[in-house]
């Protein structure tokens, strides 16, 4: 471990809409580098880094299933995973522009822009000190990168799951939408579930329910968070097997 930081190695999970400004589309590369930027910072720090990236700012496989769409539920999945892939070479050339060594590996073979993901070479990028980006899910429709995020974190053994919100970790009700809305600093998986919490998807936290791997979600648009989180400091909402493990 870090000598600054409580963990070796950390699974970073960006959703997509992070690439662009609220409530648009499409890539903004000062939304990236600002990421990239936070994302040296903690690298810095010592910590191993591995980044899982959604893809909702270009294509959400949904959006062509509701309706009468003529697109097969399964094919727009893998439009989704695909979208994941161009976030991947953004961020990739944010980062490298920084300075940063970073591998993009992918869940879907396409040799010319990304390696395969292999487990035992994820994990060598990782022990060198390179960034790596793990995009197109697991490979597979009908998984959300949520639970990808999970699955490869347990794959690389890191040592926690931080999910990168634009809400300061986990509320009572939306905060966006309800002022009265409480953070949460502290949870079980128990009480995320019997809450219906909005941290990760239902297999994403069974997944980590059942390997004891502690999840926290935290606001990314704090510039230093990133930082701060991978630091161990007291952001955001910790989910543990007990609320009152300490970070």
């Amino acid at each position: 471990m870090s000598p600054s930081s409580p963990y070796k190695r950390v699974l970073l999970k960006l959703s997509g809409e992070s690439f662009a400004p609220s409530g648009q589309r499409g890539i903004s590369m000062q939304e990236v580098v600002d990421i990239s930027t936070q994302v040296q910072r903690a690298a810095r720090t010592g910590v191993e880094i591995a980044i899982v990236i959604g893809g909702g700012n270009i294509l959400r496989g949904a959006q062509f299933i509701a309706g009468n769409s003529s697109i097969h539920e399964a094919t727009a999945h893998y439009m989704g995973m695909l979208a994941t892939v161009i976030n991947g070479l953004a961020l990739q050339d944010a980062l490298e522009s920084l300075d940063c060594q970073t591998r993009l590996m992918t869940a879907i073979r396409m040799d010319g822009v990304a390696e395969p993901f292999i487990r035992r070479r994820a994990r060598r990028h990782l022990e060198k000190g390179r960034i790596v980006i793990l995009a197109a899910g697991t490979g597979a429709p009908y998984v959300t990168t949520d639970t990808a995020a999970a699955q490869k974190a347990m794959e690389i053994e890191a040592d926690i799951v931080m999910k990168a919100t634009r809400v300061d970790g986990v509320f009572t009700a939306d905060p966006e939408k309800d002022a009265s809305a409480t953070l949460f600093h502290r949870l079980t998986y128990k009480e995320v579930r019997d809450r219906n919490l909005r941290v990760m998807d239902p297999t994403a936290i069974a997944h980590c329910m059942e390997h004891d791997l502690p999840i926290l979600v935290f606001n990314y648009r704090v510039d230093g968070n990133i930082e701060r989180a991978v630091r161990g400091e007291d952001v955001g909402t910790l989910v543990t097997s007990h609320a009152t493990a300490k970070r």
